[in-house]
């Protein structure tokens, strides 16, 4: 497994193009990279981004709905341990696995 993020349906390759609307405007859309740790960085703008927001931001859930489920079950880990808020605000620095996956947390600018 390579640690990239694969888009969801009619997502660029290159950048994560979610479609969040404006009630999530510190979301920063850059094009999946890999750093020396082996997860893909996301950037976020402003302080911070919600779990729930993320994983279906990054493509790794295909709803709001599936978040909240994954989160229930205990499937989502942040900063290697089980995280159970839906909504916890994540903060650049954080890394979120789920699935195989792992999502490092940058700042705008920082990638």
């Amino acid at each position: 497994m390579s640690g990239r993020i694969k888009p969801a349906a009619g997502q660029s390759s290159d950048v994560l193009n979610a479609a969040v609307g404006s009630a999530d405007p510190q979301i920063e859309h850059p094009a999946a990279a890999v750093p020396a740790t082996g997860a893909t960085t996301f950037a976020i703008r402003g302080e911070y981004i919600q779990l729930d927001h993320l994983l279906k931001a990054t493509g790794l859930v295909s709803s709001g709905g599936a978040a909240h489920a994954e989160v229930d079950q205990g499937r989502v880990r942040v900063d290697g341990k089980v995280e159970s808020r839906k909504r916890a605000k994540l903060r650049p620095g954080q890394r979120v696995d789920y699935g195989g996956q792992s999502v490092l947390l940058v700042a705008v600018g920082a990638t």
